[in-house]
């Protein structure tokens, strides 16, 4: 049931001087939990002369790159009904520009996880905004729909290189206080790059026209790759050699055979997709087409999934972290109330714009809350295999992106009204909820279990009546 490598069973800083204290208050949101302990640790093997000037200065060239692959990331996400006249093709076709994007995206983030640690953040955010560069050129003159895939595959791979990459320079380039700060206030900054591919994007389209603006923002994106190279450094002696596929595959395996990952997984799995399968693509023409608002009315609804991801991150942090009993109740409060949402949306043919703004706040405190995902892989696995868990982790939020965008598009494309075709998400919405108290009850038994023996763990559980019988095995398959 129990890998009993995982330090003790939970107490995955064991081979660190900070306390369970410290650790249950380093829960901050956004996407810095999961490297938070690494960084803890490789954040004091940077050299004491490294000037705070410099560190500050060599991040805030990096995160601009993380800035520009949400940007470009979100870019169909408005200019959909351009690209279903450009490339003659239906809603279906039209969704998998997306699912081969995000994709690329979750099949890159544990290789991605190797390639930063083997070659450095430099080299690799270097590559990522060339990459993203000339992916979007290459959209910009596309004229048919497989060279338009193609187009997109390309930013998929640069995007995925961005985040992992930033991460690892801020644990390196910072002390182990400051990390989390940092790299929440990355993911806040990264976020603005999701608010300028909504309305001022919509106004570039309209002056410009579909390909001198992907021209533009091309050019420009593939240009910074000149700063990055000249700018960024990464800490010399920080660099690994790689590891051979055996190992990769015996860390995969070892952290997905821990319930704490796999509630990580499905966790991650529920929060993420909604929020991100509107912004990324069906948000808008939902929007236009089966509400009936302007497009520029559209894109600032849509830019409310933004906000909210912006301004509910922090408060989501604090949260976990003062108080990281509260976590799943998180989770699973917000898919109750993204259900509902979905309840009263769908119930209009054509819903209010007040009611509409509101499910879409509700939504939007689906990237803050998927933060979670990561502090339970922090805490339920040893530090020497917390970046592959997160990868694991990482993959449920965008594979269910994937997905999502995929039937819905399938649906729209039989059945033809937005009504019917957005019940797919709700589908999803519903088997993640499953799927999470399954493996919360599973987490729970381990975690009682190791309270019977005497082991440390990351929160003291009480047990429920609803809890798993001790008697009652609890699989990990």
């Amino acid at each position: 049931m129990w890998n009993k490598n995982a330090g003790k069973g939970f107490d995955v800083a064991a081979d660190r001087p900070e306390s369970r204290e410290t650790d249950n208050r380093d829960q901050s949101g956004g996407a810095a939990p999961p490297v938070t302990r690494i960084a803890a640790t490789s954040a004091d093997l940077g050299p004491p002369s490294s000037s705070a000037r410099q560190a500050w200065l060599i991040w805030g060239v990096a995160v601009i790159t993380y800035l520009a692959a949400v940007f470009h990331r979100g870019t169909l996400g408005v200019a959909g009904p351009l690209a279903i006249e450009r490339f003659e093709v239906g809603p279906a076709a039209l969704s998998a520009f997306t699912v081969l994007q995000v994709g690329v995206y979750a099949a890159m983030q544990i290789p991605t996880g190797l390639l930063v640690d083997r070659f450095g953040s430099r080299r690799v955010l270097t590559a990522a905004v060339l990459l993203l560069g000339c992916g979007q050129l290459l959209f910009a003159l596309a004229t048919s729909y497989p060279m338009g895939l193609l187009a997109r595959g390309v930013l998929g791979v640069g995007d995925a290189l961005t985040w992992v990459s930033i991460l690892r320079l801020v644990a390196t380039r910072f002390s182990a206080r400051q990390y989390a700060l940092v790299a929440t206030l990355s993911a806040a900054l990264g976020a603005l790059g999701g608010v300028a591919a909504t309305f001022p994007l919509t106004a570039l389209l309209g002056a410009l026209g579909w390909t001198w603006t992907f021209l533009l923002v091309g050019g420009i994106t593939a240009a910074y790759a000149a700063v990055t190279a000249g700018v960024v450094r990464d800490v010399p002696g920080t660099t690994s050699r790689g590891e051979d596929a055996g190992e990769i595959l015996r860390k995969v395996r070892s952290a997905w055979a821990i319930p704490g990952t796999r509630l990580a997984f499905w966790a991650h799995f529920g929060t993420m997709f909604v929020p991100n399968a509107l912004s990324l693509l069906w948000g808008y023409p939902y929007l236009v087409e089966g509400v009936g608002v302007p497009p520029a009315t559209a894109s600032v609804v849509l830019s409310l999934l933004i906000i909210g991801q912006v301004a509910g991150g922090p408060l989501i942090g604090a949260l976990i972290g003062r108080f990281p009993a509260c976590r799943m109740p998180i989770v699973l409060g917000y898919l109750t109330g993204n259900g509902l949402a979905w309840l009263v949306l769908l119930s209009f043919a054509r819903p209010p714009l007040a009611v509409v703004c509101a499910a879409f706040l509700v939504f939007a405190m689906g990237g803050p809350v998927s933060s979670i995902a990561f502090a339970l892989v922090r805490d339920y696995n040893p530090i020497s295999q917390v970046g592959t868990a997160t990868g694991i982790a990482n993959v449920g939020g965008h594979s269910a992106t994937a997905l999502s965008v995929l039937s819905v598009g399938l649906v729209l494309e039989l059945v033809g009204g937005y009504r019917v075709a957005l019940l797919a998400l709700v589908a999803f919405l519903l088997l993640s909820a499953f799927r999470t108290a399954v493996w919360w009850r599973r987490t729970r038994a381990a975690v009682l279990t190791a309270q019977d023996r005497g082991d440390p763990v990351p929160v003291l559980v009480r047990r429920r009546r609803w809890d798993l019988a001790e008697s009652e095995p609890a699989p990990v398959a």
